[in-house]
This record gives C-alpha cells, structure tokens and sequence, in this order.
C-alpha cells in the first residue's frame, strides 16, 4: 500500500514558465529511492528511480548489501533549484552523497540529515540557507566534506562537531556564524582545511589548532577576535601551507613561523599587531607574505632577501624604518612569468640600501616614506607613483599559432580548433567547466599554470593538450576562478558518453589528490552544450521524457521492502511527447485567438506561398527549423519558418508566445506578419530582408563591403533595437543569443535584431525605470559570444546582451569570427590594443576612417566585453556613445558600399541619431535566417 502525500517544498526557479510547470497545481508524486525493491516498482507512477532514468539520483548495490538497489548519491549541482529541505532526507539510510551546490535553497538545514551514518559529501553552499547548525550534524562520523558556505547560515559552531572523526575539510566561509571557534575541533585527526573567513566569529583563538597533525589551510579572515593574539603554539604547526588571518582585529606581535617547513602564504595584514618582524627565514616555499595595515615598527628582516619563490611582499601602512634593501630581488630567480611585487608604501623608509635597478619583473612601490622627498636627487621617481590598477583576466596560454581555415570547423555547433593539439587545426567539442581554487598558497598565478595543468590533466588521466583554460580571474578571499575546456583526444572530435560520465565523476565525487599549492577547489558547474547535451548520467528509462529535471525534498512511503523514500517535484518540459500529441489533433480543435496586426495563416497558404515547401525556396535553417522564402498571395514577400517536430509547442504555449512578440515593435527589430497552427504545424512568418546577415558582409566570401560610417550605423541601430526590449517592451526582454547572425538588413542596409529563440522574459520591475536584475537559466548561447559570468553564475542580466553585442562590434571592427583559428577575438582585439598594434588587424575593406572615430569604437567595444558585468556599460549608454562617435564623422560619402571590383553601391542608410524608442516594426520569432544578398556569394 502506498501513502500519498502532497509535496510543494521544492520548485524550478529562472527558466521559462513551461520549464517551471509542475504535474497538477500541488505535486503528488511519490518515489522510492532509498530501499524499494523491484516487488513494488509497480506502486510507483513513474517507475523506480533506481532503475529510470531520474535526474540527480544515483543508485547501486554494493557487494554484500540485501541485494536491492540504494539511493547513494543526490547530485543536483546548480538546478536552479528554490524552497527548503525536509526531515525526511534522514530517512535516505545509504545516502553517500547529498549536493545541492548552487541553487536558491532556503529554510534551515535539517536535523535529520545527522542520522545519514553513511554520509560522506555534504554540499550545501551556494544557496540561501538560514538558521543554525545543528548538533545532529556531529554525529556523521563518516562525513569527509562538509561545505555550507556562501549561505545565510547564523549561531554558534556547535561542538559535537568534534564528532566528525572523518571529516577532512570544514568550509563554512561566507555565512553569519558567531561566538567562539570550538577548541573541541582540534580533536579531528584528519582535518586538511578550516575555512571560517567572512564570520562573525569573535572570542580567541584555539591554540590547540596547533595539534591538528594534517592542517593544511587555517582561513579565519574578516572576523573579530578582538584583543586576541596570535597563539604562539602556531609557530608548531608541523604541515600548514596558509595561514590567513587577515581583519581579525588581532593584537600582539608577530610569532615566528620559521619552523614551519611547508608554509607558502603567510597573511596577517588589517590587524593591531605591534613589535618588529621576526628575523629568522620563512620556508623557501613562500610565495606570499602580507603584514600589511598594522602597527608593525623595526626594519625589514634581511631573511626576506633569501626566499625564492616569493611573489608578493606587502609591508605598506606600518611604523617600519631603515633603509629599503635592494638585495630582497637579488636573489630571485626569475623566469618569463615570474613576478615580484613589493609595496613599502607609508612608512618610514628614509634611504635605499644598494643599487635600484629592479628587473622589470619586479614592482616596487615607496610612495608615503621620507625616501621620496628626495625622488628627483635619488632617481627613484619612477616607485614613488600612486598604485596603478591590474588587470587580472589572462588570455590562455595554449593558443595556437597555426593558421587554420575557418569555415572546416563548425563552431556554430560548439565546435572549435583544439589549441594545443599536436595536430595541427585539430576540430573538436569541448567540455566547458567552471571551477574555483578556493584558498591557493600563491598570488600570482602565471608560474604555476604549466604545473597545474600538470595538476588537472594527471588527476583526469588525460593528455596535457587535452586541457585549455580559457580565462581566469581573482575574486574576493582571495580565490581564483576559472573556465576551463577539456578537449578529446586526437583520434576523435568529441568524447564518448562514457568519459564524459567518468570526468564528471571525479569532479563531483572529490577525488583529485590533495595539493597544498593549489588548495581545495569547488565546482561551479559542469555545462554540456553541442553533441553533449542529451547525455543521460543515470540509468535510462523508457517512462520519462528527456531533459526532465527533478527538485528533491524527502517524504515518507508505506511499502512492503521500503524503509524510506524522497518525494520529488518533476519539472516537465514544454516539448514532452504528449504536447506533440496535441498539436497533431489541432486542425479539429483549434482555439480562436485573435491578435492585433498578426495574421492567422492557414497551413494551404503557407504551402501556396512556397510551392509546397520546394527545396528552392528554402533560405535558411536554425535550431527551430527550416526557413523558407514566400510570396503571399498579395505579392508580400516574407521568410517563413517551420518548426521541426522537436521545436513544437503546446498550442496554448504557442500562441502566447506569439501574443508576446505582437506587443514588441521598434524599427531595429525584424517584424512578425503572422502565424500558422494547424496540422500539426506551427510556422511563424517574418518581414523578409533582402540584405540577409551581418555575418554575411563580414565574412571573407562576401563580394561587398562596408565602410566604417556605414558598420558604425549598423552598430548603432543594433543596439537600438536591444536597449527597446530591455527598457521599454512590457514585459522587459533579456535576447540571449545575440550575434551577428541574428542582426539582418533590410533594402536600406538598416540593421534589425532577430532570432528570439533564446529570449527570456526579465523579472518584474522593481521600481520604474528599473533594469531587471537576472533570470537563472540554463546556459544557452553560442561560443565566442557567450558572457563569461553568465557561463560560471547561470544568471542572465542585461550585461550578458551587453556583452554579446560587444563581440559583435568587435566583428565589425575586424571582420573576424568570435572564435577561430583557435583565436577568440575578444582576447585578439584586447592584446592588439594594448599592444598598439590595434589598427594592424581592423579590416582593410572598410576604408578609411577617422582614427579618433575608431579609437572611440574600439574602447567601447572592449568596455563592453569586460569580464566584470558591473564593469559594462548599460545599452543606454552604448546607444549614446554610439551617437556621438557618428556625430564625430566628417561629411563625405563614406556611406556608400564598395564592391570586390572597387565600384560604388549606393545605399541610402543615413547615420540618424532619432529617438531609439520609436516604433514601427515587429520583434521576430527564433533562428530567423533572410536571403542572400545579390552581391555575396551565399555561404
């Protein structure tokens, strides 16, 4: 007999509302996952998880068990997930693994999950849990890894967490824990790291940490220990890599830690501390040494001088004195990566001891001492400046340097060179993997690349070419966030299920080997796009649709074997079998629907119009469907696409998307005629344009060119038609995949924005005139184009159709593609700029132009592409600089297009600066293709 129960605890949050719909208004669907044998899969609607295919459960039997299969693993990484978690997950008593990272998960963490006695992973940071820990959590004698951090999480430390005789890593960092640090913990024989930054904790400091025998990481920044010294008991730790203290409201002096023979980062900065600096030598492993903000008197020890791999000395903000010894870079041995950073600034520094030649890998700064009121006479001018910024994103050091054909890769369909495979232009899908070292033992990371290349690849069992990182950056801790790629081997262009199920497996189960360089690292997501995205990781199931997601909170069955279940709420998708069912029945049953300015056509116009969907009138195909060239009977000419049976919709769903795009009219949007939904049939019809694609002007096949006056109108009204869905269509729109595919041409060569096949409607407005803040969604797009941040955080905001445009501009610039020949432009075109060597690789078919003009453009384009969304202009400001740089164009008739045989083709687009908002054109449907311009070859 099975006990229903109604569950609405869990719910998809972010994706479009058919992504959010749940089976019934409250969800009633009851799972066994813990120990259901298959006596009773029959109870179940939807089958047994254990045996089909359910998202994020993960079952076996181990060797010697009852012989059924156990829920071990709940693995619902960055879900987008919303609600809280029940009691009942207690009851899963083989769980293994219980990873909620990255969702939106409210409410406390139950107590129950304490009785889990086999529990090993628990991972609940990334979400906005509350409350306090509970002491049940102590009793988890098995857990290994225990992760809360990031959440709202208040109290105390309780100390039955002493009671986690396994537990090897403690990251509750980023929440509002308070009072005393427990010096219970120090019983924990296995402990590795305690990261505890970013409290509220407060009373001392255990001295007992010292006995922890395998302490690598003690992080306890930006909590307030007020009038507690540093222990001297910590100059015993026998194996502590980093020992950060930073804003901890720290007294006393500094102990001397020479005795620690594997410390790497020492960083005691924004403190009290008094006394000299302790003269005796650090480990030769010290990369980082920061005292930084405190009272500290006495001179600079002469043991700073012999430490070899030291990366960063900051001493700024003290009492120290004496003469600043040259001899401290003397002795470094620097290879083409290395650095030095030496920031004495404000003290008391009156002289320079030895020559001041530093190597150029070495900054030194002295603004603020005495020594600097002699800066002409010394010649020290040049390290008495103020501190300029850094910019810490770094291109990937793998790119390839082979030339190799552009269109022989398919990047369209996440395909791209591999940069350093040993066979030259070597195509191929990558796996795209957002990942973060969560406490490294350096601060400069360029000398450790190759090594930690070595790092990842070893611990994957994979090639060293294998493994791209594309971009790095430091956030706040400081911690190092990465996008990394893996690429296939040389004999195949993507891998197989199977290894992209094993990669994953070692990601998501920990089980890279410890590093006290690199520290521990945390998972940000694991995106699947191009040939990976159907990959089922569980088992497969004839009863469940693809694509299904499952939001997991525990219930209770009544069964003849089962001890225990998790009730789940199942997030159907707009496109399950069923929904097409129904739309093969519409002719008979169709509902009347009547929209303002869009026509309902019949399927028999539709055929008429393209004579029966003929092969020649096919102009184009995108991931909605075929795109065919009509004529209607009133001689109108439209481009007509007709959605594939996977691209169908529920009718209701259809036609309320259509109602949408109805109500969006500007003239830099493609304009909906009208529709089709009958025969199991559904077509959306556009405004045709002649002039096709930008991408096709851009393209080194095309017969035509464009001047600089005419791609910097062709910009602006791009960015016009985009700031119109952001601020003034009802709902606010968010476009996702822009590119310049998608921006097309009319007979007037005026840009239009189409393809809103990936557009997200924004959350409501918080107050008028108010930009949206993000939607959370699964990562959509296409490479080259895609918004790094909304890559790593899954959250779509303005700045990621900011950024896309950017790279658009930066296509107009050069007339490069985002990504080729391993290449991607955003990089290029910045290291070019810093270079001075920018205008060596703008397009030589554009003409002249004015270089200010120019110089302008490409400032905003790169400020658009910056890594940092707060860093991007809003569109608003795009469509304002875009202005004036037109307004800067000198009267001549740049405007006119050139062609391969250095003929005019007149166009009569004016660089206008009327009002972006006013209206006289439809927003288009997806994938929206136009013809062939006459004068390019088609592609």
């Amino acid at each position: 007999m099975v006990a229903w129960r109604k569950i609405d605890k869990l719910k998809l949050a972010g994706n479009d509302e058919s992504e959010r719909m749940l089976i019934g208004p409250v969800a009633m669907v009851l799972l066994s996952l813990a120990s259901c044998s298959c006596r009773c899969y029959t109870s179940f609607r939807r089958g047994d998880p254990c045996t089909s295919n359910w998202t994020g459960v993960l079952c076996w039997d181990d060797l010697g068990d009852d012989g059924y299969l156990h829920v071990r693993e709940l693995l619902l990484l960055n879900k987008n997930l919303s609600g809280t978690l029940a009691p009942e997950l207690g009851q899963l008593s083989h769980l293994k693994t219980l990873d909620f990272m990255w969702n939106e998960l409210t409410g406390s963490i139950p107590k129950e999950i304490g009785y889990i006695s086999t529990l090993r992973l628990l991972l609940l940071n990334g979400n906005k849990l509350s409350g306090s820990l509970p002491d049940e959590l102590g009793f988890l004698s098995t857990l290994k890894r225990f992760q809360i951090d990031e959440n709202n999480i208040s109290g105390q430390i309780p100390k039955t967490f002493a009671n986690l005789s396994s537990v090897r890593h403690l990251h509750f960092n980023n929440n509002s824990l308070s009072g005393q640090i427990p010096p219970e913990l120090s019983q924990l024989p296995t402990l590795l790291h305690i990261l505890f930054d970013n409290n509220n904790l407060s009373g001392y400091l255990p001295q007992e940490f010292s006995n922890l025998p395998d302490l690598r990481i003690l992080q306890l920044d930006n909590n307030n220990f007020n009038g507690s010294q540093i222990p001297a008991s910590y100059a015993n730790f026998s194996k502590i890599a980093k020992l950060s203290l930073r804003n901890c409201s720290l007294h006393g002096a500094v102990p001397d830690l020479s005795r620690i023979p594997s410390l790497s980062y020492l960083d005691l900065s924004q403190n009290h501390l008094t006394g000299p600096i302790p003269s005796n030598k650090l480990s030769d492993n010290m990369t980082t040494i920061d005292l930084s903000d405190n009272q500290l008197n006495g001179s600079i020890p002469g043991s700073f001088s012999d430490l070899p791999s030291l990366q960063t000395l900051s001493l700024e903000n003290n009492f120290l004195k004496g003469p600043v010894p040259t001899n401290i870079w003397q002795n470094i041995s620097f290879s083409t990566s290395a650095r030095l950073e030496l920031d004495f600034r404000n003290n008391s520094f009156s002289s320079i001891q030895g020559p001041l030649n530093p190597p150029k890998n070495v900054t030194l700064r002295l603004e603020g001492n005495p020594v600097c009121k002699n800066a002409n006479l010394l010649n020290i001018s040049l390290f008495c400046g103020a501190e300029s910024g850094e910019d810490k994103m770094v291109a990937n050091i793998n790119s390839s340097t082979e030339i190799c054909r552009i269109q022989s890769c398919p990047t369209d369909n996440f395909y791209e060179y591999v940069p350093a495979s040993p066979v030259p232009c070597s195509c191929a899908a990558p796996i795209r993997i957002g990942y973060r070292l969560k406490s490294p033992s350096f601060s400069y990371f360029p000398p450790y690349i190759r090594p930690f290349e070595l790092y990842v690849t070893s611990s994957l069992n994979l090639s060293l070419y294998q493994l791209s990182i594309d971009t790095y950056a430091w956030e706040e801790g400081p911690r190092l966030r990465m996008y990394l790629k893996l690429f296939p081997s040389v004999n195949s262009s993507t891998f197989d299920d199977s290894e992209v199920k094993r990669i994953r497996g070692i990601f998501t189960s920990w089980t890279f080997p410890g590093s006290d360089l690199f520290g521990p690292y945390e998972l940000l997501n694991f995106t699947l796009l191009g040939p990976y995205a159907d990959i089922n990781f569980e088992n497969k199931s004839k009863g469940i649709s693809k694509g299904i997601f499952i939001a997991a909170v525990v219930g209770s069955i009544s069964c003849a074997v089962a001890l225990s279940v998790i009730v789940t709420v199942i997030i159907t998708r707009r496109r399950a079998r069923n929904q097409r069912a129904i739309s093969r029945r519409r002719l008979s049953s169709r509902a009347s629907m009547t929209i303002d300015g869009v026509k309902d056509f019949t399927f028999k116009e539709m055929a008429l119009a393209t004579d029966n969907f003929n092969s020649s009138t096919q102009v184009g195909r995108g991931g909605y469907g075929k795109v065919y060239k009509g004529t209607l009977t009133d001689k109108t000419i439209v481009a007509i696409k007709r959605a594939e049976e996977g691209s169908l919709q529920g009718q209701k769903e259809f036609l309320t998307e259509i109602k949408l795009l109805s109500r969006l009219h500007h003239r830099n949007l493609v304009s909906l005629v009208g529709y089709c939904d009958e025969e199991g049939e559904q077509m959306l019809v556009y405004e045709f344009m002649p002039n096709g694609t930008l991408r096709d002007w851009l393209s080194a096949k095309a017969k035509g060119s464009l001047p600089f006056g005419m791609r910097l109108s062709i910009a602006l009204g791009s960015a016009k038609g985009i700031l119109y869905l952001h601020t003034e269509a009802n709902p606010p729109v968010f476009h996702r995949d822009i590119k310049a595919s998608n921006i097309l041409l009319d007979s007037k060569l005026n840009a239009k924005v189409a393809d809103f096949g990936l557009s997200r409607l924004a959350p409501a407005l918080e107050g008028e005139g108010t930009v949206p803040d993000h939607v959370s969604t699964v990562v959509r797009g296409t490479p080259g184009y895609l918004d790094p941040e909304y890559f790593l955080t899954h959250k779509l905001t303005d700045k990621s159709d900011v950024y896309s445009l950017g790279v658009v501009f930066l296509e107009l610039l050069t007339g490069m593609q985002p990504i080729s020949h391993g290449k991607n432009i955003v990089r290029e075109v910045k290291m070019g700029h810093e270079s001075g060597m920018m205008f060596s690789i703008i397009d030589s078919r554009m003409g002249s132009y004015p270089s200010e003009c120019i110089e302008r453009f490409i400032t905003l384009a790169l400020d658009c592409c910056h890594d940092k969304p707060e860093k991007r202009p809003s569109m608003l400001d795009v469509v304002r600089q875009l202005e004036f740089i037109l307004k800067m164009m000198p009267e001549t008739d740049s405007d006119s297009l050139h062609s391969s045989n250095g003929k005019s083709l007149s166009s009569s687009s004016s660089y206008s600066t009327r009002d972006p908002y006013v209206s006289s054109s439809n927003v288009s449907g997806s994938d929206l293709v136009s013809g062939v311009i006459p004068s390019i070859t088609p592609r």
